[in-house]
């Protein structure tokens, strides 16, 4: 009678230690979960504000560019007034520039004035005075520099991108990603008529 009063009381304390042992696995397990969550999540924010700062220096060069627009503009109108819709479109795009809110309409104005620029220096041939002034030559030489500059910032902003991607896109991270309000972003691709930069002629 003893011995099976002291094995129920040993059966019991064992069954109390595991009832207690598995909660406090059950805890470290919650714990380990929300640790892991928390250190993707950093690292995710961290990304993320690798492709924000890489769109920042592109940010920079585009507004150097634009404004040698102005200027640009200003000294085209003396040899080529009439070219009012090439003018205008390079007028539009500095200012959609000015005014964007957000990278994606940045982008888009900086893709507006490539092909507005290509246009310019398409009709620029057709002036031989244009061509010879000083200051448009000047001006031509200024946003080649810069394109090569913006091209630079941009490889740049495309590898965050890619990194930024390639980890929410990965296992497990991915499962996370979506819930914590990481989304997939979209390189800055050049256009066809980006690839070039314009040229200078002298």
């Amino acid at each position: 009678m003893y011995i099976i009063m002291e094995t129920g009381a040993v059966q019991a304390t064992t069954a109390s230690v595991w009832g207690i042992s598995a909660s406090i696995w059950v805890l470290i397990g919650l714990w380990l979960i929300v640790l892991y969550v928390i250190m993707k999540y950093n690292s995710l924010v961290k990304l993320k504000n690798n492709i924000n700062n890489a769109f920042a220096d592109v940010d920079v060069q585009m507004k150097m560019r634009f404004d040698l627009i102005e200027n640009l503009v200003n000294t085209v109108k003396w040899y080529a007034e009439h070219e009012k819709s090439t003018l205008e479109n390079l007028t539009k795009a500095r200012t959609n520039f000015l005014n964007a809110d957000s990278q994606d309409e940045k982008i888009q104005a900086d893709n507006m004035l490539s092909g507005a620029l290509k246009s310019l220096f398409a009709v620029s041939e057709n002036y031989p005075d244009l061509k010879a002034n000083q200051n448009f030559l000047h001006l031509q030489k200024e946003l080649s520099d810069i394109e090569n500059k913006i091209a630079a910032a941009r490889r740049f902003f495309n590898s965050a991108i890619n990194e930024y991607n390639a980890t929410i896109e990965s296992f497990p991270t991915n499962l996370i990603a979506g819930v914590l309000g990481f989304k997939h972003r979209a390189f800055f691709a050049a256009q066809e008529n980006e690839k070039e930069v314009p040229k200078v002629s002298f």
